[in-house]
């Protein structure tokens, strides 16, 4: 899998824009994506599946990944592994309820899921 210089691409953000979702969902959405990107080259790099990387091979690999070097402090790399780390939640339900393995997902279906995930909430606040 080849690195991206971009957290996401403009095809990706075209999709996330496109979604019914508020900025914050948004936001989790595109993390999400991005998580799901970097957890893959994890996983290859590691020759394991996502679900079975550790907290610190994800660490591990964002202090080596060259995208995030450039300005970055031990807090900031501390804090996005832990937000690669946090996006494993949310992939696990989507692959769950898609009947497949994270690594098989596919963004709309992420997007989806998350779209789902705003309307049972706006349900359940309205009742």
């Amino acid at each position: 899998m080849q690195p991206y210089t971009e957290f996401l691409t403009a095809e990706e953000c075209a999709e996330v824009d496109k979604a019914l979702l508020t900025s914050h969902d948004k936001f989790a959405v595109r993390v999400a994506i991005y998580a799901l990107r970097s957890l893959k080259q994890i996983a290859q790099q590691q020759q394991t599946t996502i679900d079975a990387l550790t907290p610190e091979q994800i660490e591990d690999w964002v202090y080596q990944d060259e995208s995030l070097q450039e300005g970055s402090d031990r807090q900031f790399k501390q804090f996005f592994s832990k937000l690669v780390s946090s996006a494993l939640t949310p992939l696990r339900l989507v692959a769950q309820e898609a009947g497949t393995r994270i690594e098989d997902l596919a963004i709309p279906q992420v997007i989806a899921w998350f779209e789902k995930e705003a309307r049972l909430r706006l349900e359940q606040n309205s009742n």
